[in-house]
């Protein structure tokens, strides 16, 4: 494993051990107290674990090298995996919507003390830190699972805080807040999963990555190009794929041809950010 992967599987790992952490304190104090809010906001925690788990799974197939059943690598499986936490996303959200909708048919009095403040506040903490840490550590790395899972972190911090709040108003004697607050956790959620699946989808539908006529316009600078057209670009932010037709002189020899078709693929690579495979189909153009 490629010293990026490496990197990616410690970050995950350590996210991992402070998700679990805080979900088991939201989820036990939640089930102590029958704060609805918080025991939901503590499952939300806990599918941060398990996105985590799917995470170190995705990163672990697509460190893979390229091979005769993969020419072009592994690393849509990186995608794959983030798109399975969005579906773990959703299902949570319909799962919390449900509890939420039996406890107005219940009526049950949650108990709210000052250790249900401190640990909404404690865990705030800790979601803040992981969701920059993880943020900046996917863009640094050019990693989607990375950026996909510190979305879901961050949504936690606008989660906990709802729950707060919740807390706060059921401490002033509105019970009722607490199944309201569940089901705006359950829109957050849903969210949330709904964005990574589109971002998502980005890549596995070849959508293109970088701007067509910036190409265009550096490859037409390039000495022996009289034209360049029929640009296409597809892959990940680290592991894009070009491929573009020129137009040269019909007089131009072979050799020359296949150096300049190498001098397009240097350009393009030094030029553009995450390039890392380049096609040129040369073409003589019309006399």
């Amino acid at each position: 494993m490629d010293n990026r992967f490496r990197k990616i599987r410690v970050i995950l790992f350590r996210i991992l051990l402070l998700n679990f952490g805080v979900a088991l304190v939201k989820i036990g104090y939640g089930m102590l107290t029958g704060t609805l809010s918080m025991e939901a906001d503590g499952y939300h925690s806990l599918l941060d674990g398990v996105s985590n788990i799917v995470g170190l799974i995705g990163i672990q197939i697509a460190s893979k090298t390229a091979d005769k059943e993969h020419p072009y690598g592994h690393r849509k499986y990186e995608t794959l995996a983030s798109i399975a936490i969005a579906f773990l996303l959703l299902y949570v959200g319909f799962e919390i919507v449900y509890s939420a909708i039996g406890r107005f048919s219940t009526g049950m009095q949650p108990v709210v003390t000052s250790i249900s403040f401190a640990v909404m506040i404690l865990t705030m903490v800790v979601n803040l830190f992981v969701t920059t840490y993880e943020n900046k550590q996917g863009i640094l790395l050019e990693s989607e699972i990375l950026v996909a899972d510190s979305m879901h972190t961050k949504s936690d911090i606008y989660v906990s805080l709802s729950v707060l709040l919740g807390l706060f108003a059921i401490k002033i004697g509105y019970p009722i807040v607490d199944p309201i607050i569940a089901l705006i956790i359950a829109a957050v959620v849903v969210r949330a999963g709904y964005l990574i699946i589109c971002q998502s989808t980005y890549t596995l539908c070849d959508m293109s990555r970088l701007d067509e006529e910036a190409i265009c316009n550096l490859v037409n600078s390039i000495e022996g190009v009289q034209q360049c057209h029929n640009i296409r670009t597809r892959g990940v932010a680290d592991d894009i794929h070009v491929d573009l037709h020129v137009k040269v002189s019909p007089n131009m020899h072979t050799d020359k041809a296949h150096a300049l078709s190498h001098t397009i693929e240097e350009h393009l690579k030094k030029n553009f950010v995450g390039i890392t495979d380049v096609i040129v189909h040369v073409e003589p153009a019309e006399t």
